[in-house]
């Protein structure tokens, strides 16, 4: 098994700011960043994205025409012609109350379309914002925290308690037999045809490779053996994953579906997926999605049709 994954074509995995987290308690760089009108402002509402109308790219504000909100520092931008100071050009995020309208776009439909920079700016706001979602009050008293460190802590003024933004790590695997076709299965909530890679969360005190055996036996009853590569990573933050890819060899071909999450899994050779996908009787998952990119690399080139 020599598979890999194409450098860069992880849609969601690029970035090009630096977060400059020695920034986010210097409340005087801070106000001065706000106060500049080279600095840009992206806005979030919900985990939606403020997009300008050709909707390929962030609409980016500057200070004095962002609305109240949650205000999150980003980071710097050190490319060259950004911002008008040694510094760079700063970035802030700002959390807006309420239902996001038909000028916002998601991840889904915007990871592909957004250049390297908006790209890292959309995964990264999109993760904070989700987290702050959920944890406007203390899971230790009970109490309503406040936000320090420029948007990345919250911290309980009651018990002291501070808490971080989190990402749950999450494997996802292509998986070859013998023969060198690929399982690929249906999870229960899908339509007919549809298809992806396995994926499951790793559980406390569980290393990934154990989490890769156990999570592709759980859904199918297929049995990994030692031949287990690493092929990348990819933030999902829709709400907080971190997807880590692998491609893993099968010593058991046998498939048992759980009936639970996975309704059905099939081996696939490199002819039976083509004329599935080419009949349109079969759909592969999105291009921003690491699961394409892992089918894409066992199979050897770009692939048409998604979700």
């Amino acid at each position: 098994m020599a598979y890999s994954i194409v450098p860069g074509s992880l849609s969601l995995s690029r970035s090009v700011l630096d977060r400059a987290a020695d920034r986010r308690r210097d409340a005087e760089w801070l106000e001065k960043a706000w106060a500049d009108t080279d600095t840009q402002v992206t806005l979030v509402a919900g985990d939606q994205l403020a997009v300008e109308s050709d909707r390929t790219s962030l609409r980016l504000v500057p200070p004095a025409a962002a609305p109240d909100g949650v205000r999150i520092f980003l980071g710097i931008d050190h490319t060259a012609g950004a911002g008008q100071t040694a510094d760079g050009r700063a970035v802030f995020a700002v959390l807006v109350d309420g239902e996001a309208d038909e000028s916002y776009g998601g991840l889904r439909e915007l990871g592909s379309l957004l250049n390297d920079r908006e790209a890292g700016i959309a995964v990264n706001v999109v993760g904070l914002a989700n987290w702050h979602a959920v944890h406007t009050h203390c899971a230790n008293c009970g109490n309503h925290t406040e936000v320090i460190d420029a948007g990345h802590v919250r911290r309980c003024p009651v018990c002291g308690l501070s808490h971080f933004p989190r990402s749950d790590p999450a494997i996802i695997v292509l998986v070859t037999d013998d023969q060198d076709r690929a399982l690929l299965g249906r999870n229960e909530a899908w339509p007919e045809g549809r298809y992806s890679t396995l994926a499951g969360f790793v559980e406390p005190g569980e290393s990934l490779e154990a989490a890769v055996r156990r999570e592709v036996f759980e859904e199918t009853g297929v049995v990994i053996g030692e031949d287990i590569q690493y092929a990348g990573s990819q933030p999902w933050p829709l709400p907080s994953s971190l997807m880590l890819g692998f491609y893993a060899t099968a010593t058991g071909y046998d498939i048992n579906v759980d009936q639970d999450e996975i309704a059905e899994a099939k081996w696939f050779s490199r002819d039976d997926l083509r004329a599935l996908v080419e009949a349109g009787t079969m759909a592969l998952p999105g291009n921003i999605s690491i699961s394409r990119r892992l089918i894409e690399g066992w199979y050897g080139e770009e692939l048409t049709g998604s979700w």
